[in-house]
C-alpha cells in the first residue's frame, strides 16, 4: 500500500488544512509514492520506538508530535531528533504525524479525552472554523460528583502519577472543560464556559492563580492527555483499512519522570 493511501486516511478524518502555522504535521520522512506494508503509532518519534518499528517490521511510524518543528542545517547524529531522522532515512521507514490538525478536528483529542470521562452535551471550547473544528471542549457529568473525588477518577482514568491542581473552589464537579495538551491559553475560556473544572497541561505557575474562584485548574500532563492520539489513529485505521496492519507502540512514553516522596 502507498504512503498517500494511509494519509488520506488519516487527512479525511483530521485535514491538515487545521494545523496550526508553527506545526509541521504531515509527512516528514519518506514520499508519497512509497510502498508500506505496516505502521507503527506513537506519541513522539524517538530512538526506542524506532528500535521497536525495526524490530516489529514496520516501515512507517505515525505520530501526534511532530519529530521535526523547525529547519534543520545540519545532520551529524549530535542530537535525539537528527539521530532519529538518520535512522529513518537508513531503515526506509516513513515518518508522518498528525498534530494540532488532530487537536482541533471534531472527535479528535479533547472530544476522546471526554469520552473517555463519560460527558455529555460536548460543545467546542474554542472554535476556529465554521465546520465545528476548534481546540478544547466544555461538557456535563451524566451525574455531579464530590471534587477530589473526580480528580481522582481521572488520575485513574488516564494513570496520571501526579495531578496538579489549583485551589479547590468548587465542592462538586458536574461541568467540565477540557484541552488536551498545552491548554493555558484557553483558561478564560474554560472560566466563561462555567465549567467547574478545566483539565489541560503545562500550566505555569500565575496560571493556578487565575480560577477567580469560579473554576478549578488541573494540570493532568502533556502526555497523559494526548496518549489517547495512538487509539484514535488505530481506530482511524483499523475501521478505514482493515487489511493493513497497525500496532500500537509499546515504547512510547512519558519523557516526564516524577519523583514521589
Amino acid at each position: 500500500m502507498k504512503v498517500r493511501d494511509i494519509t488520506a486516511v488519516i487527512e479525511a478524518f483530521a485535514p491538515l488544512s487545521l494545523q496550526e502555522s508553527y506545526d509541521n504535521s504531515g509527512l516528514i520522512v519518506g514520499r508519497a509514492d512509497d510502498e508500506v506494508h505496516k505502521a507503527l503509532l506513537a506519541v513522539d518519534v524517538t530512538e526506542e520506538v524506532l528500535a521497536e518499528a525495526v524490530a516489529e517490521g514496520c516501515d512507517m511510524v505515525i505520530t501526534h508530535h511532530p519529530i521535526v518543528f523547525h529547519a534543520m542545517k545540519r545532520f551529524n547524529s549530535a542530537s535525539q531528533t537528527e539521530r532519529c531522522v538518520e535512522e529513518a532515512i537508513r531503515r526506509g521507514i516513513v515518518l508522518y504525524a498528525a498534530h494540532t490538525n488532530l487537536d482541533s478536528t471534531p472527535n479528535g483529542m479533547s472530544w476522546r479525552v471526554a469520552e473517555m470521562l463519560g460527558l455529555q452535551g460536548v460543545e467546542v471550547l474554542q472554535t476556529t472554523s465554521a465546520d465545528g473544528a476548534g481546540f478544547g471542549v466544555v461538557g456535563e457529568l451524566a451525574e455531579s460528583m464530590p471534587s477530589e473525588e473526580f480528580m481522582r477518577k481521572v488520575m485513574e482514568v488516564f494513570d496520571v502519577k501526579a495531578l496538579r491542581h489549583g485551589d479547590i473552589v468548587k465542592s462538586q464537579i458536574s461541568k467540565v472543560a477540557i484541552c488536551t495538551g498545552s491548554g493555558g491559553s484557553l483558561i478564560d475560556e474554560a472560566r466563561e464556559s462555567g465549567a467547574d473544572i478545566y483539565l489541560t497541561a503545562d500550566l505555569r505557575y500565575n496560571d493556578f492563580m487565575r480560577h477567580e474562584n469560579a473554576i478549578i485548574l488541573a494540570d493532568m500532563g502533556h502526555f497523559e492527555s494526548e496518549y489517547c492520539a495512538i487509539q484514535i489513529l488505530f481506530d482511524i485505521l483499523s475501521k478505514k483499512i482493515p487489511i493493513f496492519a497497525v500496532r500500537k507502540s509499546v515504547c512510547s512514553r512519558n519523557p516526564v519522570n516524577y519523583m514521589l516522596r
